[in-house]
């Protein structure tokens, strides 16, 4: 499929290197290194075990209470934080 992208000009000049080495084009790169991306995250996700994954940061599971900054400064005292 054709298509205008907006690319950072050090983002095309990788492409065009990875590209040429591998003898195809700069296209069928980018679209290799968005899919690996993806399945990355998308298997990040699945490896969780159903856990969520918020902006990249695993959620620690409830535990049915409230987590306050006392709470937070009294972990932070004990571990010498």
């Amino acid at each position: 499929m054709r298509t205008t992208l907006d690319l950072d000009p050090d983002i095309l000049q990788v492409a065009k290197e990875i590209a040429a080495k591998e003898r195809c084009s700069a296209g069928a790169v980018l679209s290799k290194l968005a899919r690996a991306g993806y399945q990355a995250r998308s298997s990040d996700a699945a490896a969780v075990d159903g856990a969520e994954l918020r902006n990249g940061v695993l959620m620690l599971p409830k535990r049915g209470e409230l987590v306050t900054l006392n709470h937070v400064q009294k972990l932070m005292d004990e571990e010498g934080i």
